[in-house]
């Protein structure tokens, strides 16, 4: 059942338009990996539904739509991880990660005991317990990144949206973090929205995919489900010749000829 749904969204930068008219659906407990080409929309998209981009059109999350939210109350239901956090100052882990409960709290409020707590165990979950008292300047980009993933996962928002985050982590850690974001969503009934680059892991850890065309919506499939041959035709439109096969349960896309 759709919690969220985003109609005619349209964004872009000053004079240059990137999305145009892109409607679609996220249902409770549920995944939506997009894919398209270098510059096909997925990152603007990403930021214009979180609301960092102004755009025409409405995203309307059980039945409010966010346009109408105020920053600190956006910051409540929606969480956002980019590609880069921004962070430039030393900072100890734990203290990025309890910026995840900031909406939550009043003028010079400080964490309980309780927060911290759960930022601890928020830490372990994505596998970087023991490391709460480190420089958060010291880690890898990989570990940075889990690291704002635990900020998010730490309050339970009823959106989430990730800007290809799989893109400085390894393959263990890559399948890991789409494993926690199932179990979140489906714990939590909430969704999420991930821009992904690598479509083999799209296609496997995802329960929907949007395909993005410059700039416009190509199409949507269910990878487990819906008809292989249509999943394969939207993928041949951005990837070009490939092919789409099932081995042992997980889909592998091979070029033609290979």
């Amino acid at each position: 059942m759709p919690i969220f749904q985003a109609q005619s969204i349209t964004a872009g930068y000053k004079n240059r338009g990137v999305i145009k008219d892109c409607s679609f659906s996220l249902d409770a407990g549920s995944i939506t990996g997009i894919l398209g080409a270098n510059g096909s929309g997925k990152t603007t998209l990403i930021k214009a539904v979180c609301g960092i981009l102004p755009h025409r059109g409405t995203c309307t999350l059980d039945g409010t739509a966010l346009e109408t939210l105020s920053a600190r109350q956006l910051s409540q239901v929606c969480g956002y991880i980019p590609q880069r956090s921004g962070i430039q100052i030393d900072i100890p882990v734990i203290d990025v990660v309890l910026m995840g409960f900031h909406a939550s709290l009043g003028l010079l409020e400080r964490p309980t005991e309780s927060m911290r707590r759960s930022a601890v165990g928020a830490l372990a979950k994505v596998g970087l317990g023991g490391y709460a008292e480190h420089n958060y300047q010291k880690l890898s980009e990989g570990q940075k990144q889990l690291c704002i993933l635990a900020r998010t996962l730490v309050c339970d928002r009823r959106l989430l949206l990730l800007d290809e985050p799989e893109s400085a982590l390894d393959y263990a850690m890559r399948h890991r973090t789409l494993d926690l974001l199932r179990t979140y969503v489906r714990h939590t009934g909430g969704c999420a929205l991930v821009a992904l680059h690598d479509p083999i892991l799209a296609l496997n850890a995802c329960d929907r995919l949007l395909f993005l065309r410059d700039g416009t919506t190509a199409g949507s499939v269910s990878p487990m489900t819906d008809d292989p041959a249509e999943t394969e035709r939207l993928l041949r439109m951005i990837y070009g010749d490939v092919r789409l096969l099932r081995v042992e349960e997980q889909w592998v896309l091979l070029r033609d000829g290979k």
